[in-house]
């Protein structure tokens, strides 16, 4: 009788570490990280995390990471569907010879970036893209501010998905870039860029396929093209000032199209250089560039 007890006592104490085992690890659908935080906590509120990469593995998918206080939270991947909130306090990230944020999530995981600060430490020309958009359904940019990414090869956000993604930005800030923002080559993108300021560059908006929709933006000092459609990509840009560049808009090949409506393009060397398909509506002022129009002339539509 006295081995059956000991037996049962073992068992019930098995039982209660693999209970307590699993309770450890569980995931919370919100998390916190501070600047004063450890990853060695739960990332509780009261317990919070260092770092965006301590908070996410202890983040369920479709949950949230917010920032409690001031601080750099480091680079991160994003592997599920997730919301990284940053608004109301400086949440930042340097990402020095690093992406800062990477999104590789499944084909149906939608994630949000909100309120994050992106550092790609310019003056050494060594960050590469501030988010690296690799795969999911949809990433949604929100309030960021993301700067210093100057190299020959570096991005503000970069859509490098091979298959098929949405992307939407909006009041969100790229300077200092050497690409604001490209979308990448599948047919099947659909991207959307609204109320954003993308300033000094080389390329502002660069749409490689797809279509875009630019809205209420404004593109301004990049040496080469504020907006350009390429391949067979559609670049439609509304009600937005497009100032100061090499090009302001510019359909690039035979196969691309860019529809212009409500815009100021204006003080550009070319305001809009169209080597493929263009359409303008009467409602733009297109004036005061060097050449106003080059290339193939632009189909003037009526305001319907």
């Amino acid at each position: 009788m006295t081995r059956i007890r000991l037996m049962l006592n073992v068992l019930a104490v098995s039982v209660g570490c693999m209970l307590f085992s699993s309770m450890a690890h569980a995931q919370a659908t919100r998390t916190w990280v501070s600047g004063v935080g450890d990853d060695a906590n739960p990332c509780s509120r009261t317990a919070p995390c260092k770092t965006f990469a301590g908070a996410i593995s202890k983040t369920a998918p479709s949950g949230e990471i917010s920032a409690l206080d001031p601080g750099g939270f480091g680079a991160l991947t994003i592997t599920k569907a997730i919301t990284i909130n940053g608004d109301g306090t400086l949440a930042g990230i340097l990402s020095a010879g690093v992406n800062g944020i990477i999104v590789n999530a499944g084909v149906n995981d939608v994630v949000n970036i909100r309120g994050i600060s992106i550092n790609g430490d310019g003056p050494a020309n060594s960050g590469l893209a501030g988010i690296k958009y690799l795969a999911g359904k949809h990433l949604h940019v929100e309030n960021c501010t993301i700067y210093g990414f100057t190299g020959g090869s570096s991005f503000g956000i970069e859509g490098a998905n091979a298959g098929a993604g949405e992307m939407s930005i909006t009041n969100t800030s790229i300077t200092n870039c050497n690409i604001g923002i490209r979308a990448s080559s599948n047919a099947s993108n659909s991207t959307s860029i609204s109320n954003v300021r993308i300033n000094r560059g080389a390329f502002g908006i660069d749409i490689l396929g797809g279509n875009a929709t630019v809205s209420n933006s404004v593109i301004s000092h990049q040496s080469s093209i504020g907006a350009v459609a390429e391949g067979s990509a559609v670049l439609n840009v509304v009600g937005s000032a497009v100032t100061n560049n090499g090009t302001g808009v510019s359909a690039f090949a035979g196969t691309s199209t860019i529809r212009v409506a409500n815009c100021d393009i204006l003080n550009n060397t070319i305001g809009v250089n169209n080597a493929g398909t263009g359409q303008r509506f009467g409602n733009n002022r297109i004036t005061g560039n060097g050449t106003d129009e080059a290339g193939a002339a632009l189909l003037l539509v009526g305001n319907r």
